[in-house]
């Protein structure tokens, strides 16, 4: 599919920010006063300013709140009201630890299966789709959760946490990579099925059904090379696990630290943009193009 850049950054920068929502609400770091609002602050940031750019890849933007009402059917409208409980719940809890001094346990634990949530069910968004094998698969769910926790943990300063929960997410994102390869030939998807002529004999592709591009095509056609999908995983992991791990291994350092966090979002960066460019939507097929 056409990697559009406002729903990469919505899918990475609100995972980051609701995996430190995540930490913040079991109380870890143990934080209080301003030191407590600048991690709020952060959290924030990052899952409020993710949701809303979301919101430019809408044909109508001023629709968005009519998401609310499908959360019987729609797992974007489960996300949308996923998101408000823990935002409420989370900005609630977190004016106990900066004005009050205090934890209200029962608030951070809820908003923390709240936050854990809304990252669910924006994987499974995808997750749910069969017209895209390689999103079709419990994997892309564990893919999304495992980043945004790795992440929320290397946001929230806990340095051995971190490294295991990045070499885990490293770890999951080569499985999808291996397995989501084979997911549209395992599909029994092609063009035969694709244009239903498959009863009458072998199906080949003699002429474009178009001259012209269209809506599918510009949305949900784009091909990358073996090559360059190749050197951008690799870049990926470098970036989201092994270098993250090499500087956290070495004495702490608030320099290198930074550098780690830098690493790890270009890396769940490029990732997520081969998330989308390498999801062969099965409407290729009627166009020849897998």
């Amino acid at each position: 599919m056409h990697p559009a850049p406002s729903v990469i950054f919505f899918s990475v920068f609100s995972g980051l920010g609701f995996g430190l929502l995540v930490w913040l609400g079991l109380g870890v770091p143990a934080v209080t006063g301003t030191s407590a609002f600048a991690f709020f602050t952060i959290a924030y940031l990052l899952a409020v300013g993710g949701l809303i750019s979301s919101t430019f890849h809408l044909g109508h933007p001023e629709r968005a709140l009519k998401a609310f009402t499908q959360w019987r059917s729609s797992w974007l409208s489960r996300e949308a009201w996923c998101a408000v409980a823990a935002l409420v719940l989370m900005g609630i809890y977190g004016l106990g630890l900066v004005f009050f001094d205090t934890r209200w346990t029962l608030l951070g634990i809820l908003g923390a299966l709240f936050s854990i949530g809304t990252v669910f069910t924006t994987s499974m968004i995808y997750a749910q789709l069969k017209t895209v094998p390689r999103w079709n698969m419990p994997l892309t769910p564990l893919n999304f959760l495992s980043l945004s926790l790795a992440g929320g943990a290397l946001l929230a300063g806990q340095v051995k946490g971190a490294m295991l929960l990045i070499v885990i997410a490293g770890g999951i994102q080569i499985v999808t990579w291996m397995l989501g390869d084979k997911r549209l030939a395992q599909s029994g998807s092609d063009m035969a099925s694709a244009t239903q002529l498959g009863g009458i004999g072998s199906v080949r592709a003699f002429e474009p059904p178009h001259t012209g591009t269209n809506y599918l095509l510009r949305e949900f056609v784009h091909v990358i090379g073996r090559k360059h999908a190749t050197k951008l995983r690799i870049i990926a992991l470098a970036l989201m696990s092994v270098l993250p791990v090499l500087l956290l291994l070495l004495p702490f350092n608030h320099i290198l630290a930074v550098i780690a966090v830098l690493a790890h979002v270009g890396g769940v960066l490029t990732a997520r943009w081969l998330f989308f460019a390498q999801a062969e939507h099965v409407v290729g097929l009627y166009y020849g193009k897998r």
